[in-house]
């Protein structure tokens, strides 16, 4: 059987076993309603308020400032458009960074064509955006600031406790995308100081089609889907209780593995052995301990990670740069943090999981040495 090494978990995890094995009855033997209050219905609401208070557990909030939708853009959807349209009597003004995912960028993008006036701030050469330039960007028309907790190329954390207090001291609403957080680093709402978080399942070991977004209690925020009174009239559409028990799954699992520093300590050995391996021909992009512990972005100089990653077709991993009729073009976090051409063309994301193994790291360094 021909090799497969899976260091991609950052683009999409695998349904952990646990959360297949929770999923698997309810394709046959619960088909009713949740909504429905008859014998059909009722053991449905029960494992879809179990999900709920299972992803609760793990952020630290109240079950009822849950909201369960398809994935993290939705989510993310929700958080700003909703945001917008309810508060926009109140100003029109939103705050975030220029590295953020698409699934905020775009949105945003609508919305400024309605009307909305979007400031995107900087990052340092890390890709950590400073909470004193999210204080200056403050107008008195400001009714959001969404900043990620974690950027999904480069790992790097940002300073959202701090980012935190500055929108509570001006009582502005503050999302914050965790959907490559939740499950690697401990994210505690209160902690943080958001009022919106967001949640992605197929990052966590739960399946495609199935996220959530907290909402703080008493924030008034416009559904996103309009429809009958389903998650606390903020989300219309029956849920999809195999979807939920199978991310509340996911998100107990999470709970107990965030005391497991088995992928930080593989990550570490992983980018020790590169640099004894190649010395100053590697370079590492992102904060080098403010980061998600799975993650290692890694630029090969004057090299192609693509030409890399085609040599090694057994090996799943992201590029941060694409060659189009000769002419690189970096990721945008990439160019954002200010990396060099001749860096960035080289760089390669190499993002660990739960099923990672020491002998796969291995086989990548030797392989990664063969080819270099």
């Amino acid at each position: 059987m021909e090799k497969h090494i899976y260091l991609d978990y950052n683009a999409s995890t695998p349904i952990a076993h646990e959360v297949i094995d929770v999923m698997t009855p309810l394709l046959s033997d619960y088909f009713g309603n949740p909504s429905a209050i008859h014998w059909a219905g009722t053991p449905l609401k029960k494992l879809l308020n179990q999900a709920r208070e299972q992803v609760a557990d793990l952020l630290s909030c109240n079950p009822h400032e849950i909201i369960f939708t398809s994935g993290g853009s939705e989510s993310n959807n929700f958080a700003l458009k909703g945001i917008y349209f309810k508060q926009q009597n109140k100003g029109k003004h939103i705050i975030t960074s220029k590295i953020e995912h698409p699934a905020i960028l775009n949105p945003c993008k609508f919305l400024e064509g309605i009307g909305a006036n979007i400031t995107y701030v900087d990052v340092d050469q890390y890709g950590r955006v400073s909470p004193e330039e999210i204080e200056k960007a403050i107008t008195k028309e400001t009714i959001l600031i969404s900043i990620m907790h974690s950027n999904n190329e480069v790992g790097t954390l940002q300073p959202i406790k701090e980012i935190g207090k500055i929108a509570k001291r001006y009582g502005i609403p503050f999302h914050t995308d965790a959907s490559q957080s939740v499950g690697k680093v401990p994210v505690n709402v209160e902690d943080l100081g958001v009022d919106l978080l967001t949640v992605a399942g197929h990052k966590l070991y739960a399946p495609k089609g199935i996220g959530a977004l907290y909402i703080r209690d008493g924030l008034e925020i416009e559904p996103l889907i309009h429809g009958a009174g389903h998650e606390f009239a903020k989300r219309a559409g029956t849920e999809s209780t195999i979807l939920a028990v199978g991310l509340g799954k996911a998100c107990e699992l999470a709970q107990r593995n965030l005391a497991n520093s088995q992928i930080n300590e593989l990550s570490d050995y992983f980018w020790l052995e590169l640099k004894n391996i190649l010395g100053d021909q590697v370079v590492l992009n992102g904060h080098p301990k403010l980061k998600l512990p799975n993650t290692l972005n890694v630029s090969f100089v004057h090299k192609s990670g693509q030409a890399i990653l085609d040599s090694m077709p057994e090996i799943a991993a992201s590029t941060g740069s694409a060659c189009h009729s000769g002419h690189i073009d970096l990721s945008l976090v990439l160019k954002e943090m200010k990396v060099p051409e001749h860096i960035g063309m080289g760089t390669i994301r190499f993002s660990l999981g739960i099923y990672s193994t020491r002998a796969e790291i291995d086989y990548v360094l030797n392989k990664l040495q063969a080819i270099l």
